[in-house]
């Protein structure tokens, strides 16, 4: 209806016009629950491919599924290989120093972070579904192991204890990764919210590199804890330990590094420059402290490096008390932090090249490398965005460049450990700070403040979290402010009043299209979400009060009273008992208002239960609508039959 005249058409003519909404036809309950839980658990469909074919390429498909290299390597050909082999060498550059510098920063021997940069890149090379994602150790998860660890076991008075329980962590983590992934519960992890991993590795990168100011300033004794009160209070009661040798030596590099950074930003073409800036550090470093005899003047160097490939360490996993109850909750937490950095650095990367990367088949990935790494002498790893972008503009084309990143470290291990003697600690904090430096988004959460207040609320919380308290106590709150908004969605849906766009059938919210025109007598309500039990008592209360308003309103302006309430129920897309109960209390009210209850376009699953729960019965059909056009124009018609010395009003709606 527009705001021409209103012709009311025959008894008949309406009868012909009206829709009569369906009730679905019954569904037997296992079939149901069938469809319930694909719906749940395999949205993707990921037997859909082993559809009609044989029981031989069922069986290929099936290994190609779980190993994406069969898929692709026998396509391999040479101009992949050139592509992956610059790809692999260059990010095997950054690897290195970055793998040497985590694990100092994770408080365990130096080699294992070349030990971790072997082993799990081979296994995702076979498992992995993203061509883009490079393996490799992580600050955050470096960090968290360090500091949950820690809480345990001191890992300078008891390294080999310490060093054997972040053995038994990544194997927890690898665990819960590729549980998630073949129990198909992939959707946990989404429960970290983009504004709560911008604020998290924000605030963890700020925790980094507050506890990189020990190797910057040469110190010997730092603070364990992490929050920055305590790294404050560690740095500034040490005044007069700080070396200025070492604090020059690392301002020095850290600008080198950040410049390379600013040039291949700036020249995209170049971001080998970059890349190739931690191992250059490294080695003019180890050059400079060798040259100089810096370390018997305070400059603090890594020493000796084992040389040879990772020793098994299957039987160095503690699953003893009281260690394992640590052991378990570490792994946990890091597991899932790795899991949302890699999934979410893989799926960026595929959306560039346009492919699609299957999120549970990535955590079976890389789950199944953390469990093999744990074996051997490895800790946690994933995908880090910084080493990942370098692969990406590098040019890689599959998963190949991980091998010869692979291949390119155990050369390092098994010949060039020796060299890494005289590298300085003090160029390793400034590696660490200046890859932390770009996990600092703070165009992120400048963007969240714009969009959405309670996305930025979420972000800073977690920051400050992290900061402030600790990594642990960031995320915990991070991920309760996001809680509390999923459960404030539900609990306190969105209803809004709905009003007719001048010359057509179409209804619109009336605060988002203030032209909409209100339909005198008739007042339409439209309900944007499920109704469950959290929200029936609200959504009966709120309704209640948009009837007294309108009320109110027709009262004050001396206009016809109110007659019908339409439910728009088009966002209904379910509702359980406690909700039915509601619209049977709301009808029970309407009627003692002398006022009609009026439904327009349940769905199916809704149409359903109120058929079920004899509502449909009680309301009656007739009071029921395919559109909330065809309620107005149903109502109006009554209005204008029962109460002819009121249609006049109605002319203009």
């Amino acid at each position: 209806m527009g705001n021409g005249d209103f012709v009311y058409p025959s008894s008949s003519d309406r009868q012909c016009a009206t829709h009569r909404v369906a009730i679905p036809p019954p569904q037997p309950f296992f079939m149901s629950f069938k469809n319930t839980l694909k719906e749940t658990f395999f949205p993707d469909d990921p037997l859909r491919q082993f559809k009609n074919k044989t029981p031989s390429r069922r069986f290929i498909l099936g290994l190609q599924y779980f190993l994406p290299i069969l898929e692709w390597a026998p396509r391999y050909s040479f101009q992949f290989l050139k592509s992956d082999l610059v790809a692999g060498i260059t990010i095997a550059s950054l690897a290195i120093p970055q793998g040497i510098s985590y694990a100092k920063l994770a408080n365990l021997p130096p080699i294992l972070g070349l030990y971790s940069s072997f082993i799990p890149p081979l296994v995702y090379a076979m498992m992995g579904s993203s061509r883009d994602l490079a393996v490799g150790t992580v600050a955050v998860a470096s960090l968290l192991t360090a500091s949950m660890l820690g809480q345990e076991v001191n890992a300078a008075q008891n390294p080999t204890l310490f060093l054997h329980l972040a053995f038994t962590a990544t194997f927890f983590a690898g665990i819960l990764q590729a549980s998630l992934g073949l129990l198909r519960l992939g959707f946990i992890v989404d429960f970290l919210s983009h504004a709560t991993i911008v604020g998290f590795m924000a605030g963890a990168a700020t925790v980094v590199i507050l506890q990189q100011l020990k190797g910057i300033l040469g110190l010997d004794h730092f603070t364990h804890s992490t929050d920055i009160i305590s790294v404050f209070r560690s740095v500034f009661s040490q005044i007069h330990q700080w070396r200025w040798e070492s604090g020059v030596l690392g301002v020095g590099f850290l600008f080198f590094l950040l410049v390379t950074r600013y040039f291949s930003k700036r020249r995209p073409k170049f971001f080998w420059i970059s890349a190739m800036a931690p191992l250059t550090s490294v080695i003019l470093g180890s050059l400079l402290v060798y040259l100089t005899h810096a370390e018997k003047h305070g400059v603090q160097v890594i020493g000796n490096l084992k040389k040879g490939l990772n020793p098994l360490s299957f039987g160095d996993l503690v699953f003893t008390k009281p260690y394992i109850t640590t052991c378990l909750k570490t792994g946990i937490i890091t597991g899932i932090i790795a899991l949302a950095e890699g999934i979410a650095v893989g799926r960026s990367f595929a959306m560039f090249k346009h492919y699609h990367i299957d999120g549970n088949k990535e955590m079976v990935a890389i789950g199944t490398m953390n469990i093999v790494g744990s074996c051997f002498s490895c800790y946690l790893t994933t995908g880090p965005f910084s080493r990942s972008a370098v692969n990406f503009n590098a040019g890689c084309k599959t998963a190949m460049s991980n091998v010869i990143m692979a291949i390119a470290v155990m050369l390092t291990l098994l010949f060039l450990t020796p060299l890494f003697y005289y590298t300085p600690i003090v160029v390793l904090s400034a590696i660490i700070i200046s890859a932390m430096l770009g996990l600092i988004d703070y165009e992120a959460a400048i963007h969240l403040w714009n969009v959405d207040k309670f996305d930025f609320l979420v972000c800073i919380g977690a920051y400050i979290g992290v900061v402030f308290a600790s990594v642990e106590v960031g995320l915990v709150i991070a991920v309760a402010i996001s809680v509390v908004r999923l459960l404030l969605f539900v609990a306190r849906p969105r209803t809004s009043v709905l009003g007719n766009i001048p010359d057509s059938t179409i209804y619109r919210n009336v605060e988002q299209y203030p032209n909409a025109n209100h339909v005198h007598g008739v007042l339409i309500l439209e309900i944007d979400a499920p109704i469950y039990f959290a929200n029936s008592s609200y959504l009966r209360e709120r309704i209640s009060r948009w009837i007294d308003e309108e009320e109110d309103k027709l009262k004050a302006t001396g206009k016809t009273s109110l007659q019908y309430v339409i439910l728009d129920m088009t966002a209904v897309g379910n509702i359980d008992t406690s909700g039915i109960s509601m619209l049977e209390e709301l009808k029970k009210t309407t009627e003692r208002r002398e006022l009609k209850l009026v439904l327009a376009n349940p769905g199916a699953e809704v149409m359903k239960k109120l058929n079920k729960s004899k509502f449909l019965e009680n309301i009656g059909q007739e009071w029921i609508y395919l559109t909330v056009g065809e309620a107005v124009e149903a109502c109006n018609y009554k209005l204008h039959t029962c109460k002819p010395e009121e249609s006049q009003p109605w002319n203009n709606v």
